[in-house]
């Protein structure tokens, strides 16, 4: 069977959200595939939504002129001037060229309907057959009966077939009628996928109106464009009576001149007892006085936008109605909804067994952060987070949800959780919320701790009063006795913050005496492990050993083969020195234990990573310059050598990951981003795994 090299997704119809399509299939192909093309014969304007979204959201390194064939106005004065064929060269010859620069391409064609009057054939039927494409059909099922369902498939399938096309497989999205089941998918010799109408994709937010209506934001951080929409409220009446009408997600729509409304909507904002609205527009190129405004800029941590138009008010309205909703790169909320969608409903080992693909041994840092998502989602784990009084955190929480990554625990008082949630227009209905302070957990874990703890002298009021004072210890014994698989901290807090408790309680592995860190370093087309560039300032031989132990163990988890370097300034015996010395007896120390793995130490940092060099310095050696990870011998040294390679190389730094203690804790740097923190709850699902 030849292998498929290329994918056309093509739709019938404009409501079919074929972006939610192309970027499902694009993130299954990134994870097995160096180099991916994204391309359009055909797109509406020089400025292409679904073109701007996948490249910078999937760091395609595209030059933008070799993503698309035609505008949709250029394609049009061809037709007329009967130049279809110099249409068909033309798409043919970049797409030509993408083959040679990349391993695979992935198309998606403009819908039929936008075709409609000006050709009486389906364009994207004939593009995919010069261009030796398989088809994705992607139809829209929106208020349709399976028979109906069924029936357009069939339908859709023969025309392929008459064009002499490559079916590839049907892909039936917003179902809103019937319930889809896992034995309705794939009743037949061809592949369909059948997936639901998700309401919260489907709504506009105020990006989308900023955008579509060349609005100005005069209030607000960008972040807060990413609020959802699910009604609009036209402020006609006075803020007594308006006050009563406002629901959840409403945007307010209302003169720029009614500071009353302006006020008490943003008022409302901070109340428990009203619905909270997504944002404001304000009508007729009227703006807020200078008091209006100063007093505005004094609200703190209100979290939605004011934008600013020169239409009137029922102009406004009728255009704002009239706004699609799409898909933005920024708006990490709407991603994480439509992957996790996508891996609910689309069975990817029936795509690659299609695809015929040949395992390769390269991994992008792309690749890499996908495949965390992938295994953290094979056996789903159980992660707490104290610190819930963050917004990161919060945010990071709703993307793993919708992703369907994890289940989390958030510590801390439900009310504030739901209220600063409705705040930041995220959807946490789905987290499970524990406050530390009211638990009937909380008599259990201080038994427990004073139990533990008791030989050093700690009293029962003591460990209450710890553990009011400090969530991370209500965390840590969540972990410690099963009630989560695992626990990540210190946005807020230090890294002895988070440390501590679990050395107290969850302690450290057998025949392990220390907690170490590893980075992951994804490279250009590879991962390597660096340990430990985080926390043991200057360990002996002996804690270099379980360092190197426990970093092994760490990237065996996550399907790195660990061949390990104990890095020195010397390699072999070609130098002299106490540092020399201490790494020889790290080296020795984990030979003489016989672990499953290959050591080689001391080795220097270029002979251990370059197949050449390591012919010339180490001739004999074991890992012939095909080190993945490396052990530096002191946290000076590895710190600085993470950063040099990340900042001199564009190499992704994933870490600090703890390693060494019973049960998975980590720790986040406190200038942490969202995706960090992402990152890390992964990370720590995948070592949950393994315990």
């Amino acid at each position: 069977m030849n292998k498929i090299k290329s994918l056309y997704i093509s739709s019938l119809e404009t409501s079919s959200n074929s972006l939610v399509i192309s970027i499902g299939l694009m993130q299954l192909l990134k994870q097995n595939f160096h180099r991916v093309a994204y391309f359009r014969p055909i797109i509406k304007n020089k400025y292409d939504n679904n073109i701007d979204f996948m490249l910078n959201h999937f760091n395609l390194k595209q030059n933008i002129q070799n993503t698309y064939g035609f505008t949709i106005s250029e394609f049009h004065k061809m037709v007329v001037s009967n130049e279809l064929d110099k249409v068909y060269e033309s798409i043919i010859s970049k797409f030509q060229y993408l083959q040679k620069e990349y391993d695979f391409i992935l198309i998606e064609g403009q819908s039929k309907e936008l075709f409609s009057n000006i050709l009486d054939f389906d364009i994207n039927l004939d593009i995919a057959k010069h261009l030796n494409s398989s088809i994705v059909s992607v139809l829209n099922g929106y208020d349709k009966s399976i028979v109906e369902i069924e029936e357009d498939i069939k339908i859709e399938i023969k025309n392929v077939e008459d064009k002499k096309c490559k079916h590839f497989c049907s892909i039936v999205n917003n179902i809103n009628k019937f319930r889809i089941e896992k034995d309705s998918i794939n009743n037949s010799e061809n592949i369909k996928f059948f997936i639901p109408y998700i309401d919260d994709i489907n709504k506009i937010t105020m990006s989308d109106i900023k955008d579509s209506l060349n609005c100005e934001q005069i209030f607000g951080k960008p972040k807060n464009l990413n609020h959802r929409i699910s009604d609009i409220k036209i402020a006609a009446m006075n803020l007594d009576n308006f006050l009563s009408k406002i629901e959840k997600e409403n945007l307010i729509i209302v003169s720029g001149d009614r500071s009353d409304i302006i006020l008490g909507s943003l008022c409302s904002i901070d109340s428990k007892n009203i619905p909270h609205i997504s944002g404001i527009v304000l009508t007729g190129g009227i703006k807020p006085t200078e008091s209006i405004f100063s007093l505005l800029n004094g609200f703190k941590n209100i979290g939605i936008s004011i934008l600013s138009i020169d239409t009137n008010t029922y102009e406004t309205a009728l255009n704002i109605s009239n706004i699609k909703p799409r898909l933005s790169y920024k708006n990490y909320t709407k991603i994480a909804l439509v992957t996790g969608v996508f891996v609910k409903y689309i069975d990817k080992k029936i795509l690659l067994n299609k695809l015929s693909l040949s395992q390769t041994d390269i991994m992008t840092p792309i690749m890499f952060k996908y495949n965390l998502f992938e295994r953290a989602r094979l056996d789903k784990k159980h992660i707490v987070l104290n610190e819930s009084g963050d917004d990161r955190i919060l945010r990071a929480t709703e993307i793993l949800l919708h992703s369907k990554v994890v289940d989390i625990t958030l510590l801390g008082d439900g009310d504030d959780i739901r209220h600063r949630s409705q705040i930041l227009g995220i959807n946490l209905s789905k987290a499970n919320i524990i406050n530390p302070i009211s638990s009937p957990l909380l008599d259990i874990f201080v038994d427990k701790f004073y139990e533990i703890r008791k030989h050093k002298g700690i009293l029962k009021q003591q460990a209450h009063d710890i553990f009011i004072s400090d969530s991370t210890y209500f965390a840590t014994m969540m972990v410690h006795l099963e009630y989560a698989d695992g626990m990540v901290s210190g946005a807020v807090g230090t890294t002895a913050n988070t440390v501590r408790p679990a050395l107290q309680i969850i302690k450290t592995k057998k025949d392990i005496d220390i907690v170490s860190s590893i980075f992951f370093m994804c490279l250009d087309t590879k991962v390597l492990v660096y340990g430990d560039c985080a926390i043991n300032p200057s360990p002996n031989s002996n804690e270099l050993a379980q360092i190197a132990i426990s970093s092994a163990s760490t990237a065996k988890q996550f399907g790195i083969i660990p061949k390990v370097a104990m890095l020195s300034y010397s390699t072999g015996e070609s130098g002299l020195g106490k540092d020399v010395e201490l790494v020889a007896q790290a080296t020795k120390n984990i030979l003489d234990k016989n672990l499953e793995f290959i050591v080689e130490g001391p080795i220097q940092f270029d002979a251990a990573i370059d197949k050449k060099i390591a012919m010339k310095k180490s001739p004999n050696g074991k890992l012939q310059g095909d080190a993945s990870v490396l052990i530096f011998p002191d946290l000076n040294t590895g710190n600085n050598t993470y950063k040099a390679v990340q900042r001199n190389s564009d190499a992704v730094a994933i870490g600090p990951v703890l390693q060494g203690l019973n049960k998975p804790v980590n720790d986040l740097s406190r200038g942490c981003k969202v995706i960090d923190i992402v990152n890390t709850v992964a990370i720590t699902a995948i070592q949950a795994q393994g315990n």
